[in-house]
């Protein structure tokens, strides 16, 4: 737990990220019912009073924590879409390599988990994450698959139809490395170029590119 005089002479926007770097902690660890506010205050090292200057509650700080974690990725793939004349291998590799360095080798993971265990009990966050971060994605990876597909890139027209193809392999991987990883690690570069090359019905196999 940090030092609660420490933190208290940080300023508040300190005070907020370390409230919200223990609420992931906590969320994580507990799950989004059982997560109290009482234990991430003390994770944090604040009086509980403190959370609600920053949170009006519980969902609150959830939402927010998503939203500091998750947009600035978003941001990143709305950047990649605004640059018209990148041939789609490039934007997939683009894209795998944006998913893989932040968030699966990061605690972004961590909330997509909560997401997606948390998310049929409690709607409201289900509805909450598909509004904030799944509809712009897919809105932008739709443009993406449409201009590929107008340069004939794309291996099926139906990948434009359910551009949900393109990150399921990357759902696969954060669900994998949960239950899985300690058994059979996942060979996530090689699976990518594979991924890459189906999108794009490539005939030979290509090696990874660094």
């Amino acid at each position: 737990m940090a030092n609660r005089k420490e933190l208290g002479r940080r300023d508040p926007e300190g005070r907020r990220e370390a409230i919200m770097q223990a609420g992931l902690t906590v969320f994580a660890a507990e799950g989004y019912a059982a997560t109290k506010l009482d234990d991430v205050a003390d994770k944090a090292g604040v009086a509980k009073g403190t959370i609600y200057i920053h949170f009006k509650d519980k969902q609150d700080l959830f939402e927010q924590m998503v939203r500091d974690a998750v947009l600035p990725v978003i941001a990143r793939l709305e950047g990649i879409a605004e640059t018209p004349d990148l041939p789609a291998e490039l934007v997939f590799k683009a894209l795998f390599d944006l998913f893989r360095t932040e968030v699966l080798e990061t605690k972004r993971k961590d909330v997509l988990r909560l997401v997606m265990t948390e998310g049929p009990r409690f709607p409201a966050i289900a509805e909450f994450y598909h509004r904030e971060v799944i509809s712009r994605g897919l809105k932008q990876i739709g443009v993406l698959l449409r201009r590929a597909e107008a340069r004939g890139e794309l291996a099926h027209p139906s990948i434009v139809k359910f551009p949900q193809l393109v990150f399921a392999p990357l759902i696969m991987a954060v669900i994998w490395d949960a239950l899985f990883a300690r058994i059979e690690p996942l060979e996530l570069e090689g699976l990518l170029v594979a991924h890459r090359q189906l999108l794009l019905g490539s005939d030979k196999p290509r090696r990874a590119k660094s």
